[in-house]
């Protein structure tokens, strides 16, 4: 695609100059005028006005100016003159006001703090700087101060305070680690804006020995520390929830002055258990948008470049779980001044009027202010042309002596602004800065800017001639502008030529010419194409161009945008380019781009890389398209369609696909109309009538579809009556006294005719009535009204047009609309087949009661009641439809021993009849499920309590429960199984007689006439005895038996218990002989002593046993004393005990050495608290349980 550019090298000077004399109050930035031209002086840099300076650094305080004669410089410093030769640390730099105070060499900066002002004079006037007030900046070392440590409760609040040293400017505040890493904080913790570091409640992680504050002095790069902080949170349970407190600020309200334009922080830090979370609102407004940031995790509101229309109320919300408080910010923003209309310099000639208006705005509002020179107004020599009006100054015929810098002083107790503006009064010839005989050359048919820059005073008239004796330039082909430009909106070959320009003033006149060429545009004549290439071949884009024969064109070729590959395989040449051995790399959009001096044009090309076959094959593809298309033959109802195939593209054409556009009724839709064989070029086309024909051909081959051939010419039928009636015509009706009549109306070319309509008859069936029609326009419904309710109908619509009526239709079978049937399923019985199943049976309904077509009948039911509990619930009706005229059905799912209802009703295409009266059946019983727990408790050695509650469906009235068991032994061997009979009133048993240690099996399940229902199993473990172990707590769900390995078969075990018996032995004789020598052994006393015996471990000091049982007390050991050794084997600690394996020792010796179980320690079949297992024997065991 061709594209031109035109670039006119006058345009950018052009511009220029509009910016530089829009009117008379600038001089142009022209270097030979400015050498000529006196002006007064001008501040164009000087220092900040509030300056902070490095005291290890020289001061370099700015002041530069420019005017004609150059400005000589002088300093104020805190209101006096500033003697600078007096100071050797003082210098100023040449040709400039700058001052350089020589610090580094032995001076002090705080020496030179101060206020400082500088001003630049020649003799056209003076103009002043800023205040530039200079301070030296500050870093000091932090105050010794002694810290004590901060001893927190968990979930108290907490501020460590940072105080940071007065810096200047002010420091940057963090809290870091020993390590000098970032302390992390959140919504819990974070930094306030004053640098205290905030804790909205301590948690144990909060301890730590370096809490440390930082402050970061920028100017000077130095950082203080302060001493760490220490933090110790002690716990106390539980910790104790509280509602939010605000840390800062304190009190419901407070009050923050800003300044417009400055930035707004606004911040609430809060206390409480849970974390509060802060919300910001502004009371009678919104917050503003695109201005408003929340920081430090939502405590701190930040609004940018705030104004007047910012000040308001600002409440911060701190919200947890117990309660939310909140505080009121009231906001006033406060202005420094600021321009409305700042004071612009004057130039004018003697005796013109002029003015300088100085308007700024601020709050509280400004006072304006004027000096003259430096000096203020009231003070400085007076001038007759000059005359002060507030913010404004006038001039009248002002003279040359009216030359002098103003300077305009806003200010309020926040700020100031001054500005210099000059009166420059110049009395000037004109000159035109435009060089001579400039050559400006433009393309034809584009814009021409001549300048003509000028200058004079009073600022002089411009006028424009062509040639040297033409007349002047008027007309709306030109357009003049202020500047002295002429412009030629649209420049043609004849504009070329000499052009000249003159500029006059009451003080001279003086012209200068340009010369004007118009140039022929650049052209692409020959642009590069879209190519498709095969892997490794040669391709060559084209790029042939017109151009004027006075410019010089440079063509450059682009790949994808971008410069060409360097790459030796692109060639480029004079007006193309090739690319050589073509690689996958070089697909892509090529450019050529055509440049001159004054204009540029493009043109692209798409290349598109192909994989190369491996040998010179055919290439296959779709056919051309068919051409040259030709009807003959015009009859009404045929033509014939000849044409002439495209090239088949080395595939052979299988088909021709004809198609028909009907321009009279469906323009620019393409209808399939026949297709014939490939070996064909005719077709005879049978035509519809009214019909405005046009045809096309696509050819088919193995490749895919051709292109669409080009239309034929058009050919239109003649008009004649339908062909066809409507289809799908369909009588149903809507309401009960109505007949909708309905079709599909004919499509366009179907019509046959203009004036399309439909006539709709229709008669009701079996009735000897005669036909009612009506002629209807070109719809697809007619409603019938005022029927009989679902009656049949015969039903027919022809379609007819201007020309007649179509054959006759054919006739369908309708109803009117039907309506809710009358009567009630009669004769209703069920027949209950078994607890959960009925069938339902009734007689039909008269059809004429139906009123409507028949579609079946739904059966209601619900549960009344179940008859074992007598107790009503929710109603929940079910609903079985049977569709047809079935007149039974099966209802499922019933509950057992339950009061049904039900009743049937008939159903048609308008919705349901009249229910039948409730009838009323009764399930049989059936089985019961399962009870609804089964816990076993109390174990003792031979007994187990067994606890039950009834099942949750008992489905029947339960007769009994029976209840199975069976002991498991350590192979989860099953023993004989035992069965027992329960009344069904009971919930509760006690088994006796069983097995010490031993796991038992139980099946339980309850019974009603009709069989049992589905069991409950859970096992139980009976206990060893009652002396040495806490009785086990027997779970109520599905235990499994432990699994363990029978030890009393490994040799260590028996080599233990032998070692353990020969110890015994010895302990027994040497009791016996001590016994026998000392007397009667004082069990009596003993037993006297201690009430509630415990046993413990032999004394040490006269070898003698402690306190033993009572024989006759069989008493088990409190809960929480240990034996003697503290080996109790715990089932949670592991799977294998003693207790399954060992024997117990049911005996002892007594004093004469007989053997009684008088005072044993053990006695089978006693019960033992908590679910330990019994210990296994060992020697102190042994020793403990003997008397």
């Amino acid at each position: 695609m061709m594209k031109k550019m035109s670039i006119p090298t006058s345009r950018a000077s052009l511009v220029l100059f509009l910016c530089q004399i829009i009117s008379a109050l600038d001089v142009p930035l022209d270097s030979k005028l400015l050498e000529e031209l006196s002006q007064p002086p001008t501040i164009t840099q000087q220092s900040p006005k509030d300056y902070i300076v490095d005291p290890r650094e020289n001061i370099v305080i700015q002041c530069e100016a420019k005017g004609k004669p150059p400005p000589s410089f002088s300093w104020t410093r805190n209101g006096t003159h500033f003697d600078i030769d007096k100071d050797a640390q003082v210098t100023m730099k040449p040709n400039s006001g700058t001052l350089v105070v020589n610090i580094m060499n032995g001076g002090k900066a705080e020496a030179y703090e101060g206020v400082y002002q500088c001003t630049a004079r020649n003799e056209r006037g003076a103009a002043i700087s800023n205040n530039i007030v200079i301070r030296p900046s500050r870093s000091p070392l932090w105050t010794k101060e002694k810290l004590e440590p901060n001893h927190v409760r968990e979930g108290d609040s907490l501020v460590l305070h940072c105080r940071p040293p007065v810096g200047l400017p002010p420091p940057i505040i963090f809290w870091m680690d020993n390590a000098f890493q970032r302390l992390p904080q959140s919504e819990r913790v974070s930094q306030g804006l004053n640098g205290d570091l905030y804790f909205a409640n301590v948690q144990p992680e909060d301890t730590r020995e370096d809490y440390i504050c930082y402050a970061r002095f920028n100017h000077t790069q130095t950082i203080q520390q302060k001493q760490p902080i220490s933090v110790k949170v002690f716990s106390t349970k539980p910790v104790t929830e509280r509602p939010p407190v605000l840390l800062t600020p304190t009190g419901s309200t407070s009050t923050k002055v800003e300044l417009r334009g400055n930035v707004l922080l606004l911040e609430c830090i809060a206390a409480g258990l849970p974390t509060p979370v802060i919300r910001w609102i502004k009371e009678g407004g919104e917050l503003p948008a695109n201005r408003t940031f929340f920081e430090n995790f939502k405590k701190t509101l930040k609004i940018i470049d705030v104004s007047e229309a910012d000040s308001g109320n600002y409440k911060c919300i701190a919200r947890n779980t117990l309660g939310s408080v909140h505080h009121v910010i009231s906001v006033t923003v406060k202005a420094a001044p600021y321009w409305i209309t700042a004071p612009r310099n004057l130039v004018l000639s003697p005796g013109e009027d002029g003015t300088l208006i100085c308007r700024a705005n601020g709050n509280p509002k400004p006072s304006i202010s004027w000096l003259a020179n430096g000096v203020p107004i009231a003070i400085a020599p007076e001038d007759p042309s000059r005359k002060v009006d507030g913010d404004t100054i006038i001039f009248s015929h002002v003279q040359e002596r009216s030359s002098a810098v103003y300077q305009c002083n806003a200010s309020n107790e926040y700020g100031y602004l001054l500005a210099n503006a000059f009166v420059n009064v110049l009395a000037e010839p004109p000159r035109i800065l435009t060089p001579a005989n400039k050559l400006y050359q433009v393309i034809a048919d584009s814009p021409a800017l001549l300048d003509c820059a000028y200058f004079g005073s009073p600022k002089p008239e411009i006028e424009w001639f062509k040639g040297v004796k033409g007349s002047i330039l008027r007309g709306n082909e030109y357009i003049f502008h202020d500047n002295g430009t002429l412009e030629i909106p649209v420049a043609q070959k004849d504009s070329a030529g000499t052009y000249t320009c003159v500029a006059r003033n009451e003080l001279g006149k003086i012209q200068n010419e340009v010369q004007l060429e118009i140039k022929d545009p650049t052209m692409i004549i020959k642009q590069p194409e879209y190519k498709v290439i095969q892997r490794y071949g040669q391709v060559s884009f084209e790029c042939i161009i017109k151009h004027d024969s006075t410019l010089l064109p440079t063509v450059v070729w682009l790949k994808d945008n971008d410069e060409l590959p360097d790459d030796e395989r692109f060639l480029v040449g004079k007006d193309n380019l090739t690319i050589m051995n073509v690689t996958d790399k070089d697909d892509g959009t090529y450019t050529c781009i055509v440049n001159t001096t004054l204009d540029s044009v493009s043109a692209s090309a798409v290349l598109t890389v192909v994989a190369a076959p491996p040998t010179p094959a055919i290439i296959y593809a779709r056919p051309n398209p068919p051409f040259d298309l030709e009807l003959t033959g015009q009859l009404e109802r045929s033509i014939e369609l000849s044409w002439i195939p495209g090239d088949e593209n080395n595939s052979p054409i299988t088909n021709f696909v004809i198609e028909y556009e009907d321009a009279l009724h469906e323009p620019g839709v393409w209808h399939y109309q026949t297709e014939v064989s490939g070996t064909q070029t005719t077709a005879q086309l049978k035509l519809s009538p009214y019909v405005n024909y046009s045809f096309r051909v696509i050819a088919v081959n193995k490749i895919g579809r051709s292109q669409p051939s080009e239309p034929s010419e058009q050919y239109l039928t003649k008009s004649a009556s339908p062909d066809e009636n409507p289809a799908n015509v369909q009588g149903i009706g809507s309401e009960p006294d109505n007949l909708v009549i309905t079709w599909e109306p004919l499509k366009g070319f179907q019509s046959n005719g203009p004036g399309l309509q439909y006539k709709v008859s229709w008669r009701q069936k079996d009735v000897d009535d005669e036909w009612t029609s009506v002629i209807v326009a070109n719809v697809s419904k007619y409603i019938v009204s005022g029927t009989p309710t679902f009656v049949p109908y015969e039903v027919k619509v022809q379609a007819l047009n201007d020309l007649g009526y179509a054959p006759e239709p054919s006739e369908v079978i309708g109803h009117s609309g039907e309506d809710l049937p009358m009567v009630a399923p009669g004769n209703v019985q069920v027949h209950v087949i078994n607890s959960t199943l009925a069938k339902v049976h009734w007689d039909p309904v008269p059809l004429k009661t139906v009123r409507g077509h028949l579609q079946g009948y739904k059966v209601y039911y619900w549960k009344v009641q179940s008859l074992s509990r007598r107790s009503r619930r929710h109603v929940e009706k079910k609903i079985l439809t049977f569709r047809g005229n079935k007149t039974f059905g099966m209802l499922p799912g019933l509950e057992p021993y339950s009061s049904y209802k039900l009743n049937v009703r008939v159903v048609n295409g308008k919705g349901e009849g009249p229910a039948s009266p409730d009838k009323v059946f009764k399930t049989p019983e059936g089985v019961p499920s399962s009870p609804s727990f089964l816990k076993i408790t109390n174990p003792t050695l031979d007994s187990l309590t067994l606890e039950w509650g009834s099942p949750t469906h008992p489905n029947g009235v339960l007769t009994s429960y029976t209840l199975k068991f069976q002991p498991i032994n350590n192979t989860h061997e099953l023993g004989p199984l035992v069965e027992i009979r329960i009344p069904a009133n009971e919930s509760s048993l006690i088994l006796k007689n069983l097995n010490y240690s031993t796991r038992y099996k139980f099946y339980f399940n309850a019974q009603t006439s009709v069989g049992s229902g589905s069991q409950i199993t859970e096992e139980a473990v009976t206990i060893m005895d009652e002396a040495g172990i806490l009785r086990p707590a027997v779970g109520v769900g599905k235990a499994m038996a432990s699994r363990q390995v029978d030890i009393a078969t490994q040799g260590w075990f028996i080599g233990l218990m032998c070692a353990v018996a020969l110890l015994i032995l010895i302990l027994l004789i040497v009791c016996f002989i001590r016994r026998n020598k000392g007397g009667k052994y004082p069990v009596k006393e003993k037993e006297d002593a201690h009430a509630d015996p415990e046993i413990q471990p032999m004394k040490e000091d006269d070898g003698t046993f402690g306190e033993y049982s009572d024989a006759e007390d069989h008493k088990p050991l409190k809960k929480g004393s240990r034996t003697p050794s503290d080996r109790t084997v715990k089932k949670e600690d592991s799977d294998d005990s003693l207790v399954d394996y060992g024997e117990g020792v049911n005996g002892q010796f007594n004093e004469d050495g007989s053997f009684i179980g008088q005072y044993s320690g053990k006695k089978e079949k006693e019960p033992a608290e908590g679910n330990e297992s019994s210990e296994a024997p060992s020697p102190v065991n042994a020793m403990n349980s003997f008397v």
